[in-house]
């Protein structure tokens, strides 16, 4: 477990758990602190990602049952500069239309699998992301028991994902037995008179033993709890880190003559505390 300096540029963390039955996504929530990191990354040396806590899903992810990490994704995931470094204190991810091993496009997929991973706390990403039909990046977990239990069993909960021709609205979802895919539960949060491609926000999650609370910027928008799936609840083990930005694919759809190439995610930091 590797911890970097401690140059904390916010700290908003949400008390446990609380219903919210009638929140509104311009409502402010009251925060507290919490102090106790347990894994951060401020992208201060520039070059390529910090070895001891991010690996990389290379490749498209074909297979035998379906095609592009099992979304139709178009994309080739490198570890090339040109698709992924650090630079001037950011985390950059570079998708370009460009032909590579077979495929139209290149980008990157980071994950901290094998390196770092934890049950419960905050997760949080300070993000800015590309923009235009076809882009797909996303901040999100996987359970570190993929392996051994397959998905969606293993529990997926996806911080932010976003479509790139609906710049003002990104959405926070959760994936498991019984309630996957189509059918996984989710909830969207937009801007009123902004764009997220156009600034950083922070996206982050609070999550307990029976609780997953939501939050972009400093507003809670969702919280999903046991009562809300439809199948097992598979959050209660620990989850690992993926950073990504897919091009095309079945939530997206594939790129058009409008799109701009090439497209970069900027991510300032990310950052996990435990209470």
């Amino acid at each position: 477990m590797l911890i970097k300096g401690l140059v904390f540029k916010a700290l908003l963390v949400a008390l446990p758990i609380f219903v919210i039955s009638s929140c509104s996504t311009d409502e402010k929530q009251d925060v507290a602190k919490f102090t106790q990191v347990t894994m951060q990354d401020e992208f201060d040396t520039e070059g390529a990602p910090n070895s001891a806590i991010w690996g990389y899903d290379l490749g498209t992810g074909n297979s035998d049952t379906g095609g592009g990490w099992g979304n139709n994704e178009l994309q080739f995931y490198t570890d090339r500069t040109e698709n992924v470094k650090v630079e001037n204190g950011y985390l950059l991810i570079t998708a370009k239309k460009e032909s590579y091993n077979g495929s139209s496009y290149t980008s990157a997929r980071l994950t901290t699998k094998g390196k770092f991973d934890q049950a419960y706390g905050r997760f949080e990403a300070r993000i800015r992301v590309p923009y235009g039909q076809g882009m797909w990046p996303a901040f999100w977990l996987l359970g570190a028991n993929i392996d051994e239990v397959g998905w969606p069993q293993c529990g997926e909960i996806d911080i932010m994902e976003y479509r790139g021709q609906e710049p003002t609205k990104v959405l926070g979802t959760v994936h498991g037995p019984g309630y996957s895919g189509g059918a996984s539960i989710t909830k969207s949060y937009s801007l009123l008179n902004d764009r997220f491609d156009t600034d950083f926000h922070v996206f982050g999650i609070e999550w307990g033993p029976e609780y997953i609370n939501y939050y972009i910027d400093d507003v809670l928008y969702n919280q999903i709890t046991p009562a809300d799936v439809s199948g097992e609840w598979v959050f209660d083990h620990p989850f690992y880190i993926v950073i990504n930005l897919a091009v095309g694919g079945n939530f997206v759809g594939a790129p058009n003559n409008e799109t701009v190439f090439p497209q970069t995610m900027l991510v300032d930091y990310v950052r996990v505390y435990k209470k």
